[in-house]
């Protein structure tokens, strides 16, 4: 979304200030596109839809001298007023409530300013600072993604292509080879010529003809010719880009209920959305588990209602076996997002993270894992209470920005925030961690 600042500027605001003023309106359009996602379904996700910033967010800061604040007056005193008096400040009114001065002011107007975003335009905010941690470590395949590049000079073009150097360069060697006079020889002639009038010299017929000649020459050949046109060029061709699979590991054992399966479910489809729209090179597996875990198609995945027993490690084998069959490690970026709701067959919980340990995070750039539950007693602080056995094997794999976090979730509206962070853009390296 390109964001363009069309106030008047009376009060002669620099390049600087405007360009603040932009980079906080975008963030406030940012914030709004976050807070409207998460009322939204995903569904809804990919619609159009109206949002609104606080007036006050678009409004110029002035700075003025006026009432409001501490200050100390001298004043001459009436009737009323003596020396030494005290002048209670006024409730309210202007300058009283530094809250409710300026245009847009009062809680009424906080959202006053409304506009509609398409889908492509809210779609690119929502994602426009998520990403797949280390990814292009593999070889990189050309695919149909397409780069443009320079590609020399052509003689037509558009205005906004128009190469001035190079049609100048093209204008003057013209004007050479056709002996266009110079503005400097046709200067020096009339110079001549006054002085040969002045001095009533016989010269000044030839001087005037030769004056003569060199204007009508000038004329005939033209300072700019569009012969003289030249536009830059650019051609598109492959771009190199990196090829990844995510493997999609989801519970529908049992013991998950329709509350957290509808919250297992969100997740996935947040993130094929956000796959399918960022990365064109990329390919997506889905495994479903109970106590046996099989690779499916997007709608058996979605929408079946197969249930049993939970044996997790069931699920990771079943990604070793299809990273074997179809992705070696040496070509492709491999990801994996895992949602359970953390209850696992007694005595697979050690099994599940020694497989996730030694065989799946070495192979892996960045595994996810979030665990839905009915409720948490503290879900803000995810190791505090009511921790699931899966959820105790696997906290010792976590590690401050390594390859390999886990967040839990209980409501739909917490699904937005934990996918962002789980996917945020990170600083480079921060996420080449070794497990421990």
């Amino acid at each position: 979304m390109r964001i363009v600042d069309r106030r008047l500027n009376p009060s002669g605001k620099n390049f600087e200030n405007r360009q603040r003023f932009l980079r906080r309106v975008k963030r406030m359009v940012e914030r709004a596109v976050r807070d409207a996602s998460r009322e939204r379904s995903i569904e809804e996700l990919e619609n159009p839809g109206e949002i609104s910033i606080p007036a006050d967010g678009v409004r110029q800061p002035i700075l003025h001298h006026g009432p409001g604040s501490r200050r100390d007056l001298i004043l001459p005193g009436n009737r009323e007023y003596v020396e030494g008096d005290r002048i209670a400040r006024p409730p309210g009114g202007e300058g009283g409530d530094g809250a409710a001065s300026g245009a847009g002011g009062g809680k009424g107007q906080q959202d006053a300013f409304r506009f509609m975003l398409t889908r492509e335009e809210f779609l690119d905010i929502f994602l426009d600072d998520l990403e797949l941690p280390d990814l292009a470590k593999r070889r990189i395949a050309l695919v149909d993604k397409e780069g443009l590049r320079r590609a020399g000079y052509a003689t037509t073009g558009t205005p906004n292509n128009l190469a001035l150097n190079r049609t100048m360069r093209m204008s003057l060697s013209r004007r050479i080879a056709l002996g266009r006079p110079k503005a400097e020889t046709i200067a020096r002639l009339e110079s001549e010529l006054a002085e040969a009038a002045a001095e009533e010299s016989a010269s000044v017929e030839s001087l005037q003809s030769k004056l003569d000649a060199l204007r009508r020459r000038r004329s005939r050949v033209a300072y700019l010719d569009p012969v003289d046109l030249r536009y830059r060029r650019f051609e598109r061709f492959p771009k190199p880009v990196a090829q990844a699979v995510m493997f999609c590991l989801m519970d529908v054992s049992g013991s998950m209920t329709e509350h957290t399966k509808d919250i297992a479910k969100r997740f996935f489809m947040l993130l094929h959305i956000f796959l399918m729209r960022r990365y064109k090179r990329i390919e997506v597996v889905f495994i479903r588990h109970t106590d046996e875990a099989a690779e499916v198609d997007e709608e058996t995945f979605f929408r079946s209602v197969e249930t049993g027993g939970t044996m997790v490690s069931s699920a990771l084998e079943e990604m070793l076996r299809v990273v074997k069959d179809r992705y070696d490690p040496a070509d492709w970026n491999i990801y994996a997002a895992q949602a359970s709701d953390g209850d696992n067959l007694l005595g697979d919980n050690d099994l599940t993270r020694e497989l996730l340990q030694s065989a799946i995070l070495p192979l892996c750039q960045y595994f996810a894992y979030i665990e839905v539950r009915e409720s948490f007693l503290d879900e803000a602080n995810p190791f505090e209470g009511g921790q699931s056995s899966l959820w105790t094997a696997y906290a010792p794999l976590q590690k401050e920005g390594g390859k390999f976090q886990m967040r839990r979730v209980s409501r739909r509206e917490r699904i937005y925030p934990v996918f962002r962070e789980l996917f945020h853009r990170r600083e480079a390296g921060a996420a080449h961690g070794d497990q421990a």
